[in-house]
């Protein structure tokens, strides 16, 4: 930092102390130490001695004008640094390390995609606000460990996010697309789905991008979405059900007995979750009753509950008593623009 900036803090801060405020904090707006401060308020100067002469390792002017116009030549110019520098060992030549090509090209502001084609892009899904039920479902397989070891059952289970209602489950032997569009198609016509009518979110995994399954939602008028590769916290709902899954206290640790075992234990969980856990997420109803609309009624209780109970003892009530208004949305992949889905 210059002299005059040093100055031109001092006075900032100054100013500051002077105004009311603590010097600590005014030092932590500017992003300075507070002994810093107290080092430049006794000698602005700086007295740092720092090093006498350049190192002799250091590259020449010439040396850097060859890196660079090397780099930026028409048979390197839309090579990345790493395909440079072994092609220019092949032809016997050496002017300078990976390191030094990319330390160069940083400075020059040169360090970016090199080639023709276009960058790589990670664009995130797009975006949804389901606004009541049977709008956006979300699904996802996980392994289900059997009694023999190294051997699996798989569990297909699409949920509503809106309500978390699980809408439908499948077990079966093997993972494919197959075995997804038998699920799927199930869930459909037990909730009377039409087409047009939903969003099916998942992850990129075979059995959700096989030919097969999605064949079946386009048969079905079922718009698809998917998350980013490699990303979990784009499916987000499936993730947080199967964890709430693993840690059930009766999931067995040895694994199931039999792909009939699997299916009974699972059949007997899906009716705990939507008949009988108060799910955080919609304000500690069951998915069951969400998705049905009684949640607001029974949310409209509570409320009248803890309203009578704040008028009978008003002092233990400082502010307000506690929300349990109905959650009324629930996004879908939020950060940019938000597409609402119709109610």
């Amino acid at each position: 930092m210059s002299a005059e900036d040093r100055a031109e803090c001092l006075l900032l801060i100054s100013d500051a102390v002077f105004a009311g405020a603590r010097k600590e904090k005014a030092c932590e707006i500017l992003a300075i130490n507070l002994r810093t401060i107290e080092r430049w308020e006794k000698c602005p100067v700086d007295r740092r001695r720092g090093p006498i002469k350049p190192p002799i390792n250091a590259l020449t002017l010439e040396e850097k004008a060859l890196i660079l116009s090397t780099a930026n030549s028409a048979e390197f110019a839309s090579l990345p640094v790493s395909q440079i520098v072994p092609r220019l060992a092949d032809q016997g030549k050496y002017i300078g390390s990976e390191s030094s090509f990319y330390r160069l090209l940083r400075e020059k502001k040169l360090l970016a995609h090199r080639l023709k084609s276009n960058p790589c892009k990670h664009k995130k899904p797009e975006e949804f606000v389901a606004t009541k039920a049977n709008q956006i479902w979300s699904w996802d397989i996980t392994y289900l460990k059997a009694a023999v070891k190294g051997t699996f059952y798989y569990l297909y289970l699409p949920m509503d996010i809106f309500s978390r209602a699980i809408v439908s489950w499948e077990v079966f032997d093997n993972e494919s697309a197959a075995n997804a569009s038998i699920m799927i198609t199930k869930a459909c016509e037990q909730h009377k789905i039409e087409a047009g009518e939903i969003v099916l979110h998942s992850d990129n995994g075979g059995p959700m991008k096989g030919a097969t399954m999605l064949a079946t939602l386009h048969r079905l008028g079922i718009a698809p979405s998917f998350s980013r590769p490699s990303v979990s916290n784009d499916n987000p709902f499936s993730e947080s059900l199967f964890k709430t899954l693993k840690y059930f206290p009766s999931f067995p640790e040895n694994g199931f007995a039999s792909l009939e075992d699997a299916k009974e234990w699972v059949e007997k969980f899906v009716n705990w979750y939507n008949n009988i856990h108060l799910h955080s997420g919609i304000n500690f109803v069951t998915p069951a009753s969400k998705h049905s609309g009684e949640d607001e009624k029974i949310l409209k209780n509570r409320h009248s509950v803890y309203e009578a109970a704040r008028i009978k003892n008003p002092l233990r009530w400082s502010r307000t008593t506690r929300d349990w208004s109905v959650i009324k949305e629930v996004e879908l992949n939020p950060g940019r623009r938000t597409n609402k889905i119709a109610a």
